[in-house]
């Protein structure tokens, strides 16, 4: 999710950008061969959106350099079919807040179903190996943070709760950034977007 809070009003050019970094982040730190990039839209359509997307589609459709899968609306977001989904930061944050807020009132709510009755309670117990490792899936410390990308480095942005799990994932990735010259390609890329 490309921007998820750091550029709230952005030009269309800075989201050309970003389908740069975020292709070059899941190539060479998650190894992502060619990944879909998506533009976070009202509707799928190449004609919707608002004055910023209209903008931005033709742009990302015409760049070689990225796998440009179309809009995607909201709803399709985890759907799979995209790897690198780009919009500005301020739509952005608000999916990536709403997604924490979704998880965590769901786990609450499946919780509360699951301590409703004893046969719930041993149905509960039965899963509890699948449900540990479902939460393992979505639990921010196994990331460690998000990348601050188009910096001249490896910056991971850790959550104000870090314990040392996060914080050694953190550190894992930034290497794994390094490793894989994520700067370096991104400014291959953004000198290339320049030309």
């Amino acid at each position: 999710l490309i921007d998820s809070g750091a550029n709230t009003d952005s030009r269309p050019s800075y989201l050309q950008q970003f389908a740069l970094m975020g292709q070059a982040y899941m190539t060479h730190v998650l190894g992502v061969k060619a990944p879909r990039v998506g533009l976070l839209n009202n509707g799928a359509e190449e004609e919707k959106g608002n004055v910023l997307t209209k903008a931005v589609y033709p742009l990302l459709r015409g760049m070689d350099a990225i796998l440009f899968a179309g809009n995607c609306e909201a709803r399709d977001a985890f759907s799979g079919d995209y790897d690198v989904l780009v919009c500005d930061g301020f739509d952005g944050n608000v999916i990536l807040k709403y997604t924490e807020g979704l998880v965590s009132a769901t786990m609450s709510m499946l919780r509360s179903s699951l301590m409703a009755s004893r046969i719930t309670k041993i149905g509960a117990a039965l899963s509890r190996p699948a449900f540990r490792r479902f939460k393992r899936t979505m639990d921010y410390n196994a990331y460690g943070g998000a990348p601050l990308l188009g910096v001249d480095g490896a910056v991971i942005k850790a959550h104000g709760a870090s314990g040392e799990t996060a914080i050694m994932n953190a550190l894992r990735q930034a290497r794994e950034m390094l490793a894989g010259d994520v700067a370096g390609k991104i400014k291959e890329g953004l000198s290339g977007l320049a030309e």
